[in-house]
């Protein structure tokens, strides 16, 4: 049995999963410059709906793929001399995993807790309740105590990323080549931060600090 087909099916799924995240990138995107230009927070409030709607929509797909690989993959060992209604069986399978969805679910979805994650911290630099007068001198005491400065290259960072374990910050590129290297000798990596006891750094830890490079970016035009 050929399942050329099928698997051609499967990788254009992905693709939509690509699509997906290209979204959710965008929406944190807008949600983050509605709260540095102090919109309505409805407005806000309805770029994290739109968050979750897209985490409903990577869930959905994650689940149809899942359930269509098993079933392939349970014709493969099996070998029935009739092949079975693989659309039929793959929809069950789906179904059941469906069944069993809770709201938890989405809050776990990685692109939504970053766009959480990264709304509170704005929202920190940039909170409604403040005079203008106020914002402006918290982001310069901001800025004076924010280290732009790579632990690992010594010199400005340009796309920073944070370690969600420690919550130090280094050049993406710099941390991504000693973590492959160190990968390749087998190997854990230590912190580049000074102090930090951290010993063991992994590439899933790491996330872009968005707020960090808007602070850099704003500071560079003044």
């Amino acid at each position: 049995v050929s399942f050329n087909a099928i698997d051609s099916a499967l990788s254009s799924l992905k693709n939509c999963q690509s699509c997906i995240n290209s979204g959710m990138d965008v929406a944190t995107q807008v949600a983050l410059d509605l709260v540095e230009s102090l919109n309505d927070e409805e407005d806000v409030n309805n770029m994290e709906k739109v968050m979750l709607e897209y985490a409903t929509m990577d869930r959905e797909l994650n689940h149809y793929i899942k359930a269509f690989e098993e079933i392939i993959n349970q014709v493969k060992r099996e070998k029935p001399e009739n092949l079975p209604d693989l659309e039929n069986l793959a929809q069950e399978k789906f179904l059941e995993m469906e069944s069993v969805n809770s709201d938890s679910d989405l809050q776990r979805n990685e692109k939504y807790m970053y766009f959480k994650d990264q709304l509170k911290e704005m929202k920190k630099q940039y909170h409604r309740n403040d005079t203008i007068e106020q914002i402006d001198e918290d982001l310069a005491v901001t800025r004076s105590q924010m280290n732009f400065i790579c632990p690992i290259t010594q010199v400005t960072m340009k796309r920073p990323v944070r370690n969600k374990v420690c919550g130090h910050i280094y050049e993406e590129d710099a941390i991504l080549e000693i973590i492959q290297t160190q990968k390749q000798k087998k190997k854990k990596v230590r912190c580049p931060k000074m102090g930090c006891s951290h010993v063991d750094v992994k590439g899933s830890d790491l996330v872009r600090d968005e707020i960090l490079k808007r602070l850099m970016d704003s500071q560079k035009k003044q």
